[in-house]
């Protein structure tokens, strides 16, 4: 009986033990003011260091608007681009063309006929000014390619090409050129497609090294055409300036998009 009795005791105090054995404390995170380290998008390591030379992939988008304008021979040029829609317009001294995710359209201005194709030229210099940044958009393909020899100096080379059905002309290729050194693009080679039924081995060069600093990020004060022959630049053949750049968090008024009372409708 006294034995029942002390392991009934025993087995008391064992359970009074583990009962009274203080929790150890839980810790809570507030994650709503937490900076959490996520990578939202993932490039290939070489595009990225051009990217980040000229200011990082993600300050660019986070923009989202784009004017510049350029000296054209009839005039100034003035191009604004939303840069989540592609929405763009330009205005001219000549006519004004538009376009939205509807409709693109041309207001002439004093009886002068609109003679561009208004489709190819969409986006046209946005794209040639918005570089690296606008190879970082998505549905593209990168290749790291050989590299592009001029005067001496090698500058290694990147291939970004479209997957299939990703833009108006999705068989355009770019090679983005840029030195080693320092990740800053120096050429672009493009090739032109609109209109044609399968890509084009036939690049042309456009010269990159006049830079400017604009909110953070590196974007071109100049570029320069260049003449070429077996697939190298040659000599200089005319440049374009760009002025009043104007580079926006916010999104511009959709309203100014909009295809305005007798313009023409471009098919």
């Amino acid at each position: 009986m006294k034995l029942k009795v002390l392991m009934l005791l025993i087995a008391v105090s064992l359970f009074g033990c583990k009962k009274d054995k203080p929790q150890e404390p839980v810790t809570s995170i507030d994650y709503a003011n937490e900076t959490l380290d996520v990578t939202t998008s993932t490039y290939p390591e070489s595009i990225t260091k051009v990217f980040d030379a000229h200011g990082g992939i993600d300050n660019w988008n986070a923009f989202g608007t784009l004017s510049f304008t350029m000296q054209k021979p009839n005039g100034n040029e003035v191009t604004t681009t939303d840069l989540k829609s592609r929405n763009e317009l330009i205005d001219t001294p000549t006519y004004t063309m538009g376009a939205d995710r509807n409709d693109m359209w041309v207001t002439e201005k004093d009886e002068t006929p609109y003679k561009g194709n208004a489709r190819f030229y969409k986006g046209l210099f946005m794209y040639f000014y918005a570089m690296p940044f606008i190879v970082g958009d998505d549905g593209i393909i990168y290749e790291d390619v050989e590299p592009l020899v001029f005067e001496e100096k090698s500058y290694p080379g990147i291939l970004a090409s479209y997957e299939a059905g990703v833009g108006a002309s999705p068989d355009d290729q770019y090679i983005i050129y840029y030195d080693d050194a320092t990740g800053q693009m120096q050429w672009l080679g493009y090739t032109v497609t609109f209109g044609k039924d399968s890509k084009s081995t036939d690049f042309r060069f456009i010269r990159y090294n006049d830079w400017q600093e604009i909110n953070g990020l590196i974007l071109p004060k100049s570029i320069d055409w260049y003449n070429y022959e077996d697939k190298q630049p040659t000599e200089k053949r005319n440049t374009i300036e760009f002025f009043d750049v104007k580079l926006l968090k916010d999104r511009p008024n959709p309203e100014m998009f909009k295809t305005p009372i007798g313009s023409k409708i471009i098919e």
